[in-house]
């Protein structure tokens, strides 16, 4: 009786629901490390081009 009971666990199927709801959780949790990597990269640009116009900062090297 001691084998039907460790084959029945062994036997055990995965559950569709759940690896459902993994896969989902994981790819909303990854898309949102990206969107905030995104947002980030805009945020960063904007500032990049306000002290541009503001005269803060220059792209051109001085002569001495």
């Amino acid at each position: 009786m001691g084998g039907q009971r460790i084959a029945h666990v062994a036997s055990k199927n995965p559950s569709v629901i759940k690896e459902i709801i993994y896969g989902i959780t994981l790819g909303i949790g990854c898309g949102l490390l990206w969107k905030m990597h995104h947002w980030n990269n805009q945020r960063r640009t904007k500032e990049f081009y306000d002290l541009l116009e503001k005269g803060q900062i220059s792209v051109v090297v001085e002569d001495e």
